[in-house]
C-alpha cells in the first residue's frame, strides 16, 4: 500500500507541474546604480493563483496519514477522496478496498485499510470502537455524518415511538469529489436564502462550511480524528484544492473567474451534432439550477436551495393513476431514516387545512438537510428548509458515478429519469392557475423544461461532455 501511495503521489506532482504555469516565475533584476527592496526577495511562482510552495504542501499532507506529524486514526485526505476515483468514493472503490484487506489478512492478521474505522461504521453507536459493520460504506459509499439537532428538531425512537432523548442524528453522505471547488462553494450572488449559514451557498452538502480551510479542519476532526490542525496546514490543503480541475478547460474558465476577465471561455469541448442538441436541452431544462461558472449557482427566481426529493422515503402521489412516480428507495439506503418531531415556524398547509405555527408534527427523511442547521421548518414547502440541500457543480460528473448527496443514482440515465419524474411531481402540484414555477416552466405557463423523450439521448451525451 505504501508503495502505491508513493507511486500516487508521483503522479499527482507530474500532473500539478504540467497543469500549471508559472506567472513572474522571477523577481527582474535591478538596473545598475539603482536599488530596490524587491531585488533581495526570493523568486515568486504561482500555480494557479495559489503559491505552488503551499500546492506542494498540500499535496503532501493531503497524502499523509499523520499530516504535520498529526496522530489521528491513520486516515489520509486521499483515503476518502480517492485521486483514483476523481477525488470522490464510489461505492464500488470502497468494496474494491474491503475485499483486498481481507485478502491480504489471510496472510497477515494485522492488515489494515484507514477508511475502514469504527467511526463509520453502521453500529459504532453500539459496539464503539470494537464496530464492525460498513454496510453504508460499502454498498452506498456513504459516511457518517453527526450533526447537532435544533431545539425545535427532536429524534423519535423506532422501538417505543416516543421522543427520544437524543441530542444529536447521524446521517449517511456521499464523499464529494474536490475537482474544480475553486469555482464552487460560497459565490456571494443571488438568489439567497433568507437564513444562514451561507445563504449564497458554500461546502458540503447543505452549504454549512465557508471555506475549504474550514471543510478540512472538520474532515481531519471529524473523519481523521485529528484532535488539532494548524492553520498553515488548512491553508497548504486549501492552496492544493484549488489547483485540482476535471480538464484543461476548466482550469482557464476558473482563471478567466479569478481574474475577473469579463467574457469567459467556454469550457465544452467540441460537441458533435447530438452533443449539441443536449446542450440546449441542458440549458432549457437544467441551467435554473445548475447555473453559473461552476455550474451550481441557481437563476433568479429559482431559489437557493432546494429538494429534489432524493432522500428517503421519496413523495407518492395520491391521485390513480399516479401523475409522477420516483424510483422507491432501496432497502440499503432506505433503513438510513429516522423520524422526527418538529415545532412548525410558520403556518403550514397539511392534508386537512392549515395547520398553526408552533404545532408539532412528525416528518421521516434520510437527510432532512439544511433544517438541521437552522430548525425552520414550516410555510411554503419551497422555502423552509427541510430536505434542501446545496446546487452542486456538474463538471466532470462523468467520471463521478453514483449521484446525489446519498448515491441514490447509479447512473446518468437514473439522474435524468428522477428529474422527468421532479418536473411532473412540480406540475401536479400546482395549484390551477397559479403561476408556474420558474424551475419547471419557462414563461410561467407552461411546464415545458421536461426534457421530452426524444430529447434523452441527447441530454445523456451532453451531460457526458461536462
Amino acid at each position: 500500500m505504501r508503495t502505491r501511495l508513493l507511486l500516487l503521489t508521483g503522479c499527482v506532482v507530474l500532473c500539478l507541474t504540467m497543469w500549471t504555469s508559472p506567472i513572474a516565475g522571477t523577481v527582474s533584476p535591478t538596473p545598475p546604480g539603482l536599488h530596490s527592496s524587491a531585488a533581495s526577495l526570493p523568486p515568486v511562482f504561482e500555480c494557479g493563483g495559489e503559491p505552488c510552495d503551499a500546492v506542494l504542501r498540500g499535496l503532501r499532507a493531503f497524502l499523509d496519514r499523520t499530516p504535520d506529524g498529526l496522530v489521528g486514526n491513520g486516515r489520509a485526505c486521499g483515503d476518502c477522496h480517492m485521486p483514483t476515483d476523481s477525488f470522490q468514493l464510489s461505492p464500488a472503490s470502497a468494496e474494491a478496498r474491503f475485499q483486498l484487506v481481507q485478502w491480504r489478512r489471510r496472510w497477515n492478521p494485522d492488515a489494515d485499510d484507514p477508511l475502514f474505522r469504527p467511526i463509520d461504521a453502521d453500529d459504532f453507536r453500539t459496539n464503539g470502537d470494537t464496530a464492525f459493520d460498513f454496510s453504508n460504506l460499502r454498498q452506498n459509499g456513504l459516511v457518517r455524518i453527526t450533526l447537532p439537532l435544533p431545539p425545535t428538531i427532536r429524534l423519535i425512537d423506532p422501538v417505543t415511538n416516543a421522543v427520544s432523548n437524543e441530542t444529536t442524528v447521524d446521517v449517511w453522505r456521499m464523499v464529494p469529489t474536490v475537482n474544480n471547488v475553486a469555482l464552487t462553494g460560497p459565490d456571494a450572488s443571488t438568489p439567497v436564502w433568507p437564513r444562514d449559514p451561507n445563504p449564497t451557498g458554500g461546502y458540503q452538502v447543505d452549504a454549512r462550511i465557508t471555506t475549504l480551510q474550514e471543510q478540512a479542519f472538520g474532515a481531519l476532526v471529524n473523519h481523521a480524528q485529528i484532535p488539532q490542525a494548524p492553520q498553515k496546514l488548512l491553508d497548504d490543503l486549501s492552496s492544493f484544492q484549488r489547483t485540482l480541475f476535471t480538464n484543461h478547460r476548466v482550469r482557464a474558465l476558473a482563471d478567466a473567474v479569478r481574474e475577473g476577465a469579463t467574457t469567459l471561455p467556454d469550457p465544452d469541448p467540441r460537441l458533435n451534432e447530438l452533443e449539441q442538441q443536449g446542450k440546449a436541452v441542458f440549458e432549457r431544462a437544467c441551467s435554473q439550477c445548475h447555473g453559473g461558472p461552476g455550474q451550481s449557482t441557481p437563476v433568479f427566481p429559482v431559489n437557493r436551495f432546494s429538494t429534489i426529493s432524493s432522500q428517503c422515503p421519496r413523495p407518492v402521489d395520491t391521485v390513480t393513476p399516479a401523475r409522477f412516480a420516483f424510483t422507491e428507495c432501496p432497502p440499503r439506503l432506505a433503513r438510513n431514516a429516522r423520524t422526527y418531531e418538529i415545532v412548525l415556524s410558520l403556518p403550514t398547509q397539511g392534508p386537512t387545512g392549515i395547520i398553526p405555527a408552533g404545532t408539532k408534527v412528525r416528518r421521516t427523511s434520510s437527510d432532512p438537510g439544511r433544517a438541521l442547521q437552522t430548525g425552520f421548518v414550516g410555510g411554503p414547502g419551497p422555502f423552509d428548509d427541510w430536505d434542501k440541500f446545496d446546487v452542486p457543480g456538474l463538471r466532470g460528473l462523468r467520471a463521478t458515478a453514483p449521484y446525489f448527496h446519498n448515491n441514490s443514482a447509479a447512473t446518468l440515465e437514473d439522474v435524468v429519469d428522477h428529474y422527468v419524474q421532479f418536473f411532473r411531481r412540480i406540475e401536479a402540484l400546482t395549484a390551477p392557475g397559479a403561476a408556474a414555477s420558474p424551475a419547471a416552466s419557462t414563461d410561467g405557463v407552461h411546464f415545458d423544461r421536461i426534457p421530452r423523450p426524444e430529447e434523452r439521448a441527447a441530454l445523456l451525451a451532453y451531460l457526458r461532455k461536462l
